[in-house]
């Protein structure tokens, strides 16, 4: 990992020159790219996909959807930065790419300050499953309780080290002083495998990752890591509810382009993404898929960034994660 992103070298000024404020007034009058940093079929593409499809609607050109994976989403970062900020390139852009890897990498390719935020488009929520090796857990105080009564006896599976399944489950165990070994997997497939086949006992998981074995019954939900409970699984309390504080995460996937975008076009940006997701049938299918659909102010997205920026970088120092 660290000899790609060194590899990719430092992100040099944008080439293509500043467009004019006639310009910005008239974006677009050409098709938009948007930069997906994971291959085709995943939740983030399926995201930027369905809501593309109604963006070019309202926008009047083409939305082309490219993926771009590799380096932690630093290639696509990156590639979106050299492009310029002229609105024709923005990119989906999460938790790892915003305030993740500016710690958990000594060098890396991209600064987050390049990228500059038009909106959040949806949420997946973190929530704390078991399998039928946990199934000594009635729910989710039981499953603290003999945790914490035996303390390494237990391991808990993520879909990679410095994800944000990763992360939701440290941040719970620095809450209640947990000693659970962690064991990373590379994505959530092997990962949930090895919880439902009974090598692992436990896994934080997104609603959209884990819909499929959710819905079997073969991964039990005990808790959502949430600020509410979520529709699709109205009967999982959240551990506000359990009396466990300040433990709310999820991955966040927002649309940026490069910094120095002129703001009337992250505006139209905002405004042609935000009324993509609230069309009832985009929203739907979002929705059913296991995201929270958003689509909020760039103003609101910002000062989310700043709020997850400071609380997920504390906790990285203060576990001294490193992903080189």
């Amino acid at each position: 990992m660290k000899r790609i992103l060194v590899g990719l070298g430092v992100v040099a000024v944008a080439w293509a020159a500043p467009i004019s404020q006639a310009q910005a007034q008239n974006f677009p009058t050409k098709s938009v790219r948007w930069i997906v940093p994971y291959p085709a079929g995943g939740g983030s593409d399926f995201l930027a996909r369905t809501v593309s499809q109604a963006m070019a609607q309202d926008l009047g050109q083409p939305v082309v959807i490219d993926n771009r994976a590799g380096g932690n989403t630093a290639i696509a970062a990156a590639e979106t930065i050299r492009s310029g900020p002229d609105g024709y390139t923005v990119l989906s852009a999460d938790n790892g790419t915003l305030f993740n890897n500016p710690v958990l990498y000594s060098s890396l390719s991209y600064k987050a300050s390049d990228l500059t935020p038009v909106t959040l488009l949806g949420r997946f929520p973190m929530i704390l499953a078991v399998g039928p090796s946990g199934a000594e857990f009635k729910d989710a105080k039981d499953f603290i309780a003999k945790v914490k009564a035996a303390p390494g006896k237990y391991s808990y599976a993520s879909v990679g080290a410095g994800s944000p399944h990763h992360l939701a489950m440290e941040l719970l165990k620095q809450k209640l002083g947990l000693h659970i070994l962690h064991i990373p997997y590379r994505g959530a497939a092997p990962a949930m495998n090895d919880v439902v086949g009974g090598q692992l006992p436990v896994m934080m998981i997104d609603p959209a990752a884990g819909a499929g074995f959710l819905k079997a019954g073969k991964l039990r939900p005990l808790a959502v890591a949430n600020d509410k409970r979520l529709p699709q699984y109205p009967n999982v309390p959240t551990f506000d509810e359990l009396g466990i504080k300040g433990v709310e995460a999820a991955a966040l996937v927002g649309m940026v382009a490069p910094t120095g975008t002129p703001p009337a076009v992250i505006a139209r940006l905002q405004q042609a993404a935000s009324k993509a997701i609230h069309q009832p049938d985009v929203f739907k299918k979002l929705a059913d898929a296991g995201v929270e659909p958003v689509g909020g102010s760039t103003a609101d997205y910002a000062a989310l960034i700043k709020q997850q920026t400071a609380l997920w970088q504390k906790l990285i120092t203060d576990l001294k994660i490193k992903l080189d």
